[in-house]
């Protein structure tokens, strides 16, 4: 039986078989990590990563640098307390204090409807699969379409959805503006990675996409630099004074999902400026606390 292990003891020149060796050693990870959490009394979620490669096709390895582990608010200070046993385990984790502005639904209601995975190596949790393709789609607009690749997630969760896709569900729990970013979302992944909408009942919807939208994402993928943290450029004039500039006039993308705006909209300018001066003092205290740590 090939087991994860097999990624250390021998060179692996088999696209599919690699592969499925690094998608084992994520189950492998994730459920330990959840074993651990719920020794101490915390049900977690899986969100991205993993809970996205399932809907890979097996000769694709969808990687990710960490696990991103979603916990209900009242677990939060105990499931931070369990990061630092887990980081000497070698599982690297981002936790997630419930979902934030990733959704708006109520925490109880995802979990109520969330799914339990079964592996050889014990079970994880995730979202139903109409929870998850819209924390992807937005999770996807607040890096304000930058990473092309990641539009693969939201392909392959549409491409493989169960035969009782809920559409309901996915578009209309949540507010039509936030509706309207799921379905241009989708739109992009058909527009540029030929995603199939034949049998969906958006096709016509997000095959109508703002031309702001397009212009947007071209631009994107066609960046060699990409905004990055003030606090990790300090050393670099250069570059801090670059991302400083680049704060002044937002990723409209991301302007507009921050600011809770409509991608119909006639104009981005109102959400950018919104952005400019909600970042200010939280970049203010980030790059403040890194000075003050480099002083000690």
């Amino acid at each position: 039986m090939v087991t994860p292990e097999a990624l250390q003891s021998e060179p692996i020149s088999d696209p599919s078989r690699w592969a499925s060796l690094q998608r084992r050693l994520q189950e492998r990870n994730a459920a330990k990590a959840f074993a651990i959490f719920r020794e101490h009394g915390v049900e977690p979620i899986l969100i991205k990563g993993l809970a996205a490669a399932v809907n890979y096709p097996s000769t694709v390895f969808r990687s990710s640098v960490d696990m991103d582990l979603a916990v209900a608010a009242k677990d939060f200070p105990a499931a931070q307390k369990l990061l630092l046993g887990l980081d000497k385990d070698g599982l690297a984790i981002d936790l997630h204090r419930e979902l934030r502005h990733l959704d708006t639904l109520e925490w109880k209601e995802l979990f109520q409807r969330s799914v339990v995975i079964e592996t050889a190596d014990g079970t994880y949790r995730t979202l139903c699969p109409e929870d998850h393709l819209r924390i992807l789609c937005v999770h996807w607009l607040t890096d304000g379409g930058s990473n092309r690749d990641r539009l693969w997630d939201i392909y392959y969760a549409i491409e493989k959805r169960p035969g009782n896709f809920d559409w309901d569900r996915f578009l209309n729990t949540v507010s039509p503006k936030r509706s309207r970013w799921l379905i241009c979302t989708i739109g992009l992944a058909h527009k540029y990675l030929g995603l199939d909408l034949a049998d969906t009942p958006i096709k016509a919807e997000a095959s109508d996409l703002p031309p702001w939208l397009i212009k947007t994402v071209e631009q994107e993928w066609q960046k060699t630099e990409h905004d990055r943290p003030l606090e990790t450029v300090l050393e670099d004039k250069g570059m801090l004074l670059q991302q400083i500039r680049s704060r002044f006039k937002p990723n409209p993308i991301w302007a507009t999902v921050q600011m809770e705006g409509d991608f119909d909209a006639r104009t981005r300018v109102f959400y950018q400026f919104g952005l400019f001066f909600y970042r200010i003092p939280s970049s203010i205290r980030r790059v403040a606390g890194e000075i003050r740590h480099r002083n000690t």
